[in-house]
């Protein structure tokens, strides 16, 4: 057994000593109808005044992204990409993918020097780390396809909110002094008033973000082919960047076939290639459904365990296979069979914390994959700077959304004269396989940069079924924590028997194989840390992280149930 090791983490404090976590709600909020859940009030509420007035839960859905664009800039864009589920109450479902691309002039080594040696911070911050964005494509493409009141209804209170303006809270004015904001004059001048910073409760108005968004609901096409591309391309070439007008013509939203699991006899719908999320979390739950967790105890060390090696098996996994499908072999199938869990759990330890580089992956593998192999191509016809907001409407349609800038604010850079953020998502890629990333993942040559390429991503917007009735719509941000917090929410649920607010509130924990080690939130009682590093599991404590922007629907009575994490200042609205 490996010596117990211990990573201890300082507290992160807000003003007058409290705890962010001590403000959460205690049950979930309930709404007889429809219901939005996102980090920002004002999104929210966006989103639910479109169903009001005759929208659907895709208008809704998009009604609120856009609106997050304005009130959110750590991670709602247009500038950025994501991943939108998508389930009718006919029980069609439909996954859209507006992942963001490598440019065309993207190359392997891109980020290396001369010595093949990783430079650090190039894939971070500034014009070289600029993904081609994906969001507005995306958006879009949902509004026409599959929303009702059309795209200028969906954008009026996005449109609203950056030109009339709207109070910052304490901690929107903390992160917009983020250091790296300031060393670009068109960031520096929009979110920091050129060093003189904004205080809680002023007035964020943003008069170019709102002609921006004017010229998009009247000509979406402007972003990719148009006017607006040329300006996009004009000033990210200025800069160093790489995009250029064909990287944002070329662009295309891809439709894929969502990832289908079962658990306990639950359905589960998340999110496939190139997202890792879903195809990760059903591996997880094939690997645990053989353990009674319930019997174990809610955040017991016993349980805790037995759920971080399966986390661990499955990151393993990850780590070799995962990419974008339109480029990579990705065994799904295999992955995610039963028969391939079952067996990861036989070499589970329920005394011993496995180590991660001795690992050793089952040998029924190589006879699943020998039919589980995807070929190049679209799965189907044709999401720590992350947000995730999910909708239920009255009709029973429901959206699962997670976007993105990858870190938060992106690049830093901001599009002169248009007003928004770009992303950092080139980060996303192994820039050198083997080398961890900005949230230490080891990844392989299947998520190697290459032109055209969709970075991999751990976003899992997620759907339960229970007896083919929706039930659950769960997401998050949090970089590889999504994974793992998804799974933790619906363990919480479906284990044990938590309501949804419960089971967002619930201290989480994380393993992502490398490093090894397990980080957990610091209300896991001192007993429980003290169990599991005596089974040799290295520890490190952290206050809080993600946050869980999710819905319920009571099986009794249909009612929304609705949990906004309180580790954040979201807000669930609904009637």
């Amino acid at each position: 057994m490996r010596s117990v090791h211990w990573v201890f983490v300082p507290l992160l404090l807000l003003t007058g000593g409290t705890l962010r976590i001590s403000a959460a709600p205690l049950r979930p909020s309930h709404a007889a109808h429809a219901m939005v859940a996102s980090v920002h009030e004002l999104a929210s509420r966006a989103g639910v005044d479109v169903l009001r007035r005759g929208g659907n839960a895709v208008d809704a859905a998009v009604a609120t992204g856009f609106a997050l664009a304005v009130v959110h800039p750590q991670a709602g864009n247009l500038g950025g990409g994501g991943f939108m589920l998508i389930r009718m109450t006919d029980g069609q479902m439909h996954f859209i993918d507006y992942r963001e691309k490598a440019p065309l002039a993207a190359t392997a080594n891109m980020y290396l020097d001369s010595q093949g040696n990783l430079i650090a911070g190039s894939s971070l911050v500034g014009y070289k780390s600029i993904a081609v964005p994906g969001s507005l494509a995306g958006m879009v493409f949902a509004e026409s396809k599959y929303g009702r009141v059309g795209l200028q209804r969906v954008m009026d209170p996005a449109i609203h909110l950056a030109r009339d303006g709207f109070a910052l809270a304490w901690e929107d004015t903390q992160d917009l002094r983020d250091p790296e904001l300031g060393k670009f004059p068109e960031s520096r001048h929009i979110f920091q008033r050129d060093g003189n910073y904004y205080k809680p409760g002023e007035v964020f108005i943003q008069p170019l973000l709102a002609r921006t968004l004017e010229r998009l609901a009247h000509n979406p096409d402007d972003f990719y082919h148009g006017e607006m591309a040329r300006e996009i391309a004009t000033a990210i070439g200025k800069g160093g960047g790489l995009i250029r007008r064909q990287d944002l013509s070329s662009y295309e939203v891809k439709e894929r076939e969502p990832i289908l699991g079962t658990y306990r006899g639950y359905h589960i719908v998340s999110a496939p290639p190139p997202s890792s999320g879903g195809v990760a979390l059903i591996e997880i739950l094939n690997i645990l459904e053989g353990y009674d967790l319930d019997q174990l105890g809610n955040r017991s060390a016993e349980s805790i365990h037995l759920i971080t090696e399966a986390f661990r098996r499955a990151f393993f996994d990850r780590a070799e296979f995962m990419g974008d499908p339109d480029f990579a072999k990705v065994p799904v199938a295999a992955l995610i069979d039963k028969r391939y869990g079952a067996a990861w759990r036989q070499s589970v330890d329920p005394e011993h914390a496995s180590i991660s580089r001795e690992l050793k992956r089952p040998t029924i593998f190589s006879e699943l994959e020998q039919y589980a192999w995807r070929e190049p191509g679209p799965l189907g016809p044709e999401s720590s700077n992350t947000t995730h907001y999910s909708v239920v409407d009255r009709e029973g349609n429901a959206v699962a959304v997670t976007t993105t800038l990858n870190d938060s604010f992106g690049s830093r850079v901001t599009v002169e004269g248009l007003g928004f953020l770009l992303n950092d998502e080139m980060d996303d890629f192994a820039a050198k396989p083997g080398v961890p990333n900005l949230y230490g993942l080891i990844q392989g040559p299947a998520n190697a940069i290459g032109p055209g390429r969709r970075p991999l991503s751990a976003m899992t917007p997620t759907m339960v079924l229970k007896d083919g009735k929706l039930f659950l719509v769960l997401g998050t941000p949090g970089g590889p924590t999504i994974i793992t917090t998804v799974a933790n929410i619906l363990m919480g649920v479906i284990d044990y028997d938590l309501d949804i607010q419960e089971a967002v509130n619930a201290p989480r924990f994380h393993h992502q194989w490398s490093p090894d080690q397990i980080l957990l939130e610091d209300r896991i009682s001192p007993d429980t840390l003290h169990s599991l590093a005596s089974k040799g599991h290295t520890l490190k404590l952290e206050h809080f992280w993600g946050d869980g922007e999710c819905i319920e629907v009571d099986p009794k009575t249909g009612e929304r149930l609705g949990a906004s994490d309180g580790r954040n200042n979201g807000k669930v609205v609904g009637y």
